[in-house]
């Protein structure tokens, strides 16, 4: 049965029907399968060039023995039979260990506990929040001499000790081992906490404020409805905060350096991986081979690390 016409204005005659009706895209015409990989070819660009270069480059030479000046030839497994017998690379991979299982735990709760007072405090909260961000923006040399300055034996620290009789002597902050490792951690947490608490922040206003109200009806004190609504509500941003500590932490370079003015303290004794592998790698007498071989290992750790976590959270999201 045929559509009968209709006519428009100015005598043109048009047909009512489906392809008469269908409007036709201007781009319909064109093949555009490569715009999307257009806008993503700056970015894929830096990290070809940027990463996956540079991890090709370091994975060949950990099987050589090249050094900053020549080539080297490959000497299978020799890199890694040395480093295993190399005292500095226990002590260095002891030293990142203690430090990702002493910083984490605090990075993932005391943020926590800041941006929840930080959320309480309504008039103050521009002032608190800027106040604890800003050693986020620092360079990590500046706040390096900072401290280095500060925990000194003749510092600020040592100074109010001696002040207030807490020691007969001033402490070694800077030359004692443990207590140079642990005031390194001090730091690191100074640095990292406003960063973190910026992202608790971010969660806990997505938190449905019934709950809390519910809570209050159920008779739940302030630490009650923490450990109830708070910590559940920030579950997923807890496990996103400590697989991003537990990296950073691993690979401390800047706190370690400065306060040990690129000593690795006394003796060596607070070498971190990251310190190793730039001693290792650098100057005229670099062992570019044996420093791509700490740097494969390095990312061995880092990734089983990461894999780990990523178990646990969807063992945790299963159960």
């Amino acid at each position: 049965m045929t559509r009968p016409a209709i006519s428009a204005p100015g005598g043109a005659v048009r047909r009512r029907g489906a392809g008469a009706l269908r409007r036709r895209d201007p781009l319909a015409t064109h093949g555009w399968v490569l715009t999307p990989w257009l806008f993503l070819l700056p970015a894929l660009t830096v990290i070809v060039l940027m990463v996956l270069v540079p991890f090709v480059n370091t994975l060949q030479l950990a099987f050589t023995d090249s050094t900053l000046l020549r080539t080297g030839e490959f000497v299978g497994l020799a890199n890694f039979h040395r480093m295993f017998a190399d005292e500095r690379f226990t002590t260095a991979l002891l030293n990142s260990t203690l430090y990702t299982v002493c910083v984490v735990p605090v990075m993932v709760v005391l943020p926590l506990l800041l941006a929840v007072l930080v959320g309480s405090a309504e008039r103050l909260a521009g002032f608190f929040r800027t106040t604890m961000y800003l050693p986020v923006i620092m360079s990590p040399v500046v706040v390096g001499l900072i401290w280095t300055n500060l925990l000194d034996k003749r510092g600020l620290v040592n100074e109010l000790a001696g002040t207030l009789r807490v020691a007969a002597a001033p402490f070694p902050f800077l030359s004692d081992r443990w207590l140079l490792l642990f005031s390194a951690m001090f730091v690191t947490v100074w640095m990292g906490m406003g960063y973190y608490m910026v992202i608790y922040l971010a969660a806990l206003v997505n938190i449905d404020r019934t709950l809390y109200d519910a809570a209050a009806v159920d008779g739940a004190g302030a630490v009650r409805s923490f450990l109830s609504v708070t910590v559940p509500g920030v579950r997923s941003t807890m496990a996103l905060i400590t697989v991003l500590s537990s990296v950073a932490a691993f690979r401390v370079f800047g706190e370690i350096y400065v306060l040990t003015n690129g000593t690795g303290g006394v003796g060596g004794g607070d070498l971190t991986m990251t310190m190793l592998i730039q001693r290792e790698g650098t100057g005229l007498q670099a062992r570019t081979g044996y420093a791509g071989a700490i740097s494969l290992v390095m990312f061995v750790v880092l990734g089983g690390l990461l894999l780990a976590q990523l178990a646990l959270q969807r063992k945790e999201r299963n159960g």
